[in-house]
């Protein structure tokens, strides 16, 4: 496994010119810099491109790529093509960490050295993220945004390059930033987001707030939930954490209704059956003992199957050397019970 620091970050953005210069200038004042930053200009009609240049020219490492302009904010799969896009504009493997990273954030110094720790600390540790908090308009106050710890959150993704890649990437719709978390566990990976006071981060715009309002916001997370295919019963029980929750009870009801609408619409679902299967099966277990704990037990079975597997693989491979098997076909057939996650 790589041990190096080198950092990517691909941040796609459309029209941030009131909080771009903010998120520019956390990223250079951290311990540790990045090694390549690629800002993905989503066609952004505001001063976003302007401010993208000034910086440009006193960072080093900042590369710039610009989309044309569709017209409007397209959230959830324009989002993820955006990122695809600043992703493909160099070789992963040149990295040990990429993160996807928005341009709405302040973030403390020590950040990303922060996650890198984290890394290092824990082998299986896929993907990471501290916890963001915003200022409330009204009384002034810090308040935090709901995150569980089991999940790294969708404004900075940062991931083990070695997981993103077996991952696949994004999945090109709302819910991206749940289902990557999901797939990691079902790959042998874990996911987390630290409470850590270090890594706690502002986010000078709300969470789901960024598209035409808060409400809106909600009802998309709700699609999401339905796309993933999110148990009913976990949904609702969800909903009812959040009644107390900013904005209080809005944003719970505006899920729901999101999530059964999505339903009464037909709305497409996760193409994969197995991914919807190892979900519900989590949140049932979830419900019982909390996410976090359901997130360990579900991720100590699949590394549980896959050492089985990999040890019955290992057996067969000796039995058939020992019956004098050709290399050839002995190293074909001993692949075939083991689980494309390998051995971590």
């Amino acid at each position: 496994m790589k041990r190096g620091r080198r950092y990517v970050l691909v941040s796609p953005c459309r029209d941030e010119e009131k909080y771009l210069s903010r998120t520019l200038e956390s990223i250079m004042r951290q311990s540790v810099p990045p090694a390549l930053w690629v800002v993905v200009d989503d066609g952004s009609t505001d001063g976003t491109p302007k401010i993208l240049e000034r910086y440009r020219a006193m960072v080093d490492y900042l590369r710039i790529i610009r989309r044309d302009n569709r017209g409007f904010r397209k959230v959830g799969g324009g989002v993820v093509d955006a990122f695809d896009e600043g992703l493909a504009s160099f070789d992963l493997h040149d990295f040990d960490y990429v993160c996807k990273l928005d341009m709405d954030l302040d973030l403390p110094q020590g950040y990303f050295e922060g996650l890198i720790r984290k890394m290092e600390a824990d082998e299986i540790l896929g993907t990471c993220s501290g916890k963001p908090y915003f200022t409330d308009k009204k009384t002034g106050r810090r308040v935090n945004e709901v995150c569980g710890d089991e999940m790294s959150v969708g404004m900075t993704k940062f991931y083990r390059s070695d997981c993103f890649q077996e991952i696949g990437g994004f999945v090109k719709e709302v819910g991206w930033d749940i289902i990557d978390c999901h797939i990691c566990r079902m790959k042998g990976w874990r996911a987390r987001a630290f409470d850590d006071a270090d890594l706690a981060f502002h986010h000078l715009r709300p969470m789901g707030s960024s598209y035409k309002s808060i409400w809106h916001g909600r009802v998309r997370h709700g699609y999401g939930q339905h796309y993933l295919g999110t148990h009913p019963l976990y949904l609702l029980a969800t909903a009812l954490y959040r009644l107390n929750k900013a904005p209080v009870v809005m944003g719970a009801l505006a899920m729901v209704w999101g999530y059964f609408t999505a339903g009464f619409q037909g709305r497409p679902r996760h193409p994969d059956p197995a991914v919807q299967r190892f979900l519900r099966r989590y949140q049932m277990v979830a419900l019982r003992v909390g996410k976090l704990r359901a997130a360990e037990l579900v991720l100590a079975e699949v590394r549980s199957r896959k050492a089985s597997q990999n040890a019955a693989g290992g057996q067969a491979h000796d039995r058939m050397a020992g019956a004098g098997m050709p290399q050839r076909e002995m190293k074909g057939a001993a692949a075939l019970p083991r689980d494309a996650g390998g051995d971590r």
